[in-house]
């Protein structure tokens, strides 16, 4: 069986800890780098709290030397800052960027589609590994047929970067592909306080909360005449996304273009 050979950017981050650990655990697949900007030179073993495994963590990633791995995947979970950058490099390297990293901007993605056409190596981007999160899109999609008015709170810790997150962005306009852009609440309605309803896109107020203690939590919630309805999904820790990482990174193996969402890999 040919495994299949993955990179990871950002091995030393929560994530990127979580990403290793479950590839050392695959049969099929075979880690051939890791880089971060912590933990250079020691072995990535040690970082995840496993044996060596004979892979050294270097500094930032680098063309040549994702060329050298002789890589088929690029997974990962650094930050906006860095993912966009990676992401080029891994595709001029000739090997398919998986990225976890949400905070790209449609700029962005349109030049990754832009530099994937030309060089004809795939890329894959998901706003959320959780299966059960895709779920919860897929159902508030269904919902939003019969329940126009919604609103969505997405709750994170308070490290991440971005905001609203991607998936919530993706729950919205999942939404507006099936109802029109309205104005919810009264028309004359206002804010006491700038941005006390919440960031509007069309017609959907998005409210993020970022605390400490939380790590990935979202409601839907869809108001009717005499009733509401909540849809709600909650990681509780990080090993939630690996198996969505999992199948990203097998499916993503084959890609030669560039594919958004995880549920274009579900049945």
């Amino acid at each position: 069986m040919k495994k299949i050979r993955v990179f990871v950017a950002g091995a030393s981050g929560k994530m990127g800890q979580e990403v290793i650990r479950s590839i050392l655990r695959e049969d099929d697949l075979l880690l051939v780098g890791a880089s971060d900007t912590r933990h250079q030179g020691m072995d990535v073993g040690f970082v995840v709290g496993a044996p060596r495994v004979g892979i050294d963590i270097t500094g930032p990633l680098g063309l040549e030397f994702l060329r050298s791995s002789r890589a088929d995947v690029l997974v990962d979970f650094t930050n906006p800052q860095s993912v966009f950058n990676n992401a080029k490099i891994a595709i001029m390297a000739g090997v398919v960027p998986v990225i976890g990293t949400t905070g790209l901007d449609e700029a962005e993605i349109a030049e990754i589609r832009t530099l994937v056409e030309k060089q004809n190596v795939g890329a894959f981007l998901a706003p959320n590994f959780s299966i059960g999160a895709i779920l919860m899109m897929r159902f508030a999609g269904e919902a939003a047929k019969y329940f126009p008015n919604v609103d969505i709170i997405e709750m994170h810790h308070d490290q991440k970067l971005d905001a609203p997150s991607g998936t919530a962005l993706k729950t919205a306009e999942g939404i507006l592909e099936v109802r029109q852009p309205m104005i919810q609440g009264h028309p004359n309605e206002y804010e006491k306080i700038p941005g006390a309803r919440g960031a509007d896109l069309g017609g959907i107020h998005i409210h993020s909360v970022r605390l400490p203690g939380l790590i990935a939590h979202q409601e839907v919630l869809f108001g009717g005449l005499g009733q509401a309805l909540t849809i709600r999904h909650d990681a509780f820790s990080r090993e939630t996304y690996m198996p969505g990482v999992i199948l990203g990174i097998r499916k993503a193996a084959e890609l030669t273009e560039l594919v958004i969402g995880l549920e274009n890999f579900l049945d």
